[in-house]
């Protein structure tokens, strides 16, 4: 069983680091507003715990058996113990509660905040209240309605009257709620304030690396790969202090790209070598071949009676003369392109051109099938015509080369916005997919044997791609089993 690796975060730097922080900022703000309202609830608790003593020993003495009788013997009596009393005492908070029992009746009843009358409490809230008289300590009753939560404090007078007082828990509930929203209030503009300010401050500090990010985007869009490259850019040394890590980033890419650099100059170093030696090994040996070619053409029709292997022999100097004529001639023009030597660059009659290819093609493959697809007006684009016959020239040659007999190849020329296209078709058995990536490099081959029994130098294509490059045009192929498509974008000459 395989395991699928998790989708790594697309989030930038920037990103994490500002979330980051405002996620700890809202974490500690958390901390901190829990904190302050659990602390200020047990405050306010302990607060209405003292006012629930202090109206217990107001009841008590409402009551009879409190302290300000209690030295006179059996204390004084006040009539019936009743929870009206308590209620009607002096100096009772507002919002109080009572109960009492003297052993034979309870009686019950609340004040109201509103109106300060005393209402009555139901039999369930009586009952909740019953359930907690023999508590010694204050406790949180639930007595639902209107009433809600409510502190009670159970007491026993000294002539032996169990009661019981309480005080809402709306005061302490409204208090606590009021600094909860207060502190989510103020955290979240804080944490909005924050999120700007960190958003700013850390955009502030990466321009260093968006620097040297810059310069290495520069970098790699260089063709490095071929020709003449000078990679002057370097990051600025204002972002190379070793002190910081963006430093040590931006100085560390300095270093690579002298590294870069100095390769590159060496390549290109030794490659003006091999043009320069290519281009006059060409150029020389142009003299000899056309004597070679010159003597054994003459010799072989100077009349004279030779032998037959002679006669062969001469033959096979003279094909292979021309051969390597057109051998050296390719290398000779690649050379030449590689060194940007310009080109005649006027407007061309593409129509004419494709005309004159396809006859001289079909002239050479009659075991071909040869379609011509032209559009109704003519197309010019701007080139060095013998260049751009030379390269139709190598594509129809290779159509017919690397095809059997009865491959049919179909030529067309279309305008697409500012670009003719030509493209050759044929539905020959295709190109191998281990040659597609290696196809317009120069002596690049498949069945080496057989493309040489053919006369391929392995360069055709190579000029093809060089000259169409030179044009600032494009070349491309696209090929399968039963279709091979070769296509070349030129520009179109303007009007």
């Amino acid at each position: 069983m395989t395991r699928r690796s998790r989708p790594r975060s697309t989030w930038t730097l920037q990103r994490r680091l500002v979330l980051t922080v405002v996620g700890l900022l809202a974490l500690v703000s958390i901390t901190i507003g829990v904190v302050s309202v659990v602390i200020l609830r047990a405050s306010l608790l302990d607060r209405l715990d003292e006012q629930l003593v202090s109206a217990a020993d107001r009841s008590a003495t409402v009551l009879g058996g409190g302290d300000l009788d209690g030295d006179r013997p059996g204390g004084a009596h006040f009539g019936t113990p009743t929870a009206d009393k308590i209620l009607s005492g002096p100096a009772q908070p507002p919002g109080l509660l009572a109960l009492v029992y003297d052993g034979l009746s309870i009686t019950t009843g609340y004040t109201d905040d509103q109106s300060g009358a005393i209402e009555e409490l139901s039999a369930e809230q009586v009952q909740q209240l019953a359930n907690h008289v023999n508590q010694s300590a204050a406790v949180t009753v639930n007595l639902g309605g209107e009433l809600g939560d409510y502190r009670v404090q159970p007491k026993t007078s000294r002539n032996g009257t169990i009661y019981l007082v309480g005080l809402p828990l709306s005061g302490v509930a409204a208090t606590a709620t009021q600094l909860a929203l207060i502190i989510t209030f103020v955290s979240l503009a804080g944490l909005m304030v924050v999120a700007i300010i960190a958003a700013w401050v850390v955009r502030l500090a990466l321009r260093p690396l968006q620097r040297v990010t810059a310069t290495a985007t520069r970098v790699a869009q260089l063709p490095l790969d071929r020709g003449e490259v000078s990679l002057n850019d370097r990051v600025p040394a204002d972002d190379t202090d070793p002190r910081t890590e963006v430093g040590r980033v931006g100085a560390a890419l300095n270093r690579m790209l002298d590294h870069v650099d100095l390769a590159l100059e060496s390549r290109q170093a030794s490659e003006r070598k091999v043009r320069q030696f290519v281009a006059d090994a060409s150029h020389e040996l142009r003299t000899p071949l056309a004597s070679i070619r010159g003597y054994s053409e003459l010799t072989r029709r100077s009349g004279q009676e030779l032998p037959p292997d002679a006669m062969h022999a001469l033959g096979r100097i003279e094909s292979e003369s021309v051969r390597m004529t057109g051998l050296v001639e390719d290398l000779l023009l690649l050379a030449r392109l590689d060194e940007g030597r310009e080109l005649e660059m006027r407007p061309v009659d593409l129509t004419m051109l494709l005309v004159d290819a396809v006859s001289d093609a079909h002239a050479a493959g009659r075991d071909h099938v040869w379609d011509l697809e032209l559009p109704d007006e003519p197309i010019e684009a701007i080139g060095d015509e013998p260049r751009l016959r030379q390269v139709i020239t190598n594509l129809l040659a290779n159509a017919r080369v690397h095809t059997d007999a009865g491959t049919t190849v179909v030529v067309a020329l279309a305008a697409v916005g500012d670009r003719a296209v030509v493209t050759v078709t044929d539905n020959g058995p295709g190109i191998p997919a281990d040659l597609m990536s290696t196809l317009f490099e120069r002596f690049a081959r498949g069945d080496a044997s057989r493309f040489r029994g053919t006369g391929s130098t392995g360069l055709g294509l190579a000029i093809v791609a060089a000259v169409v490059a030179a044009h600032h045009g494009a070349v491309t192929v696209d090929s399968e089993p039963g279709r091979t498509q070769f296509r070349v974008e030129l520009p179109l000459a303007a009007g």
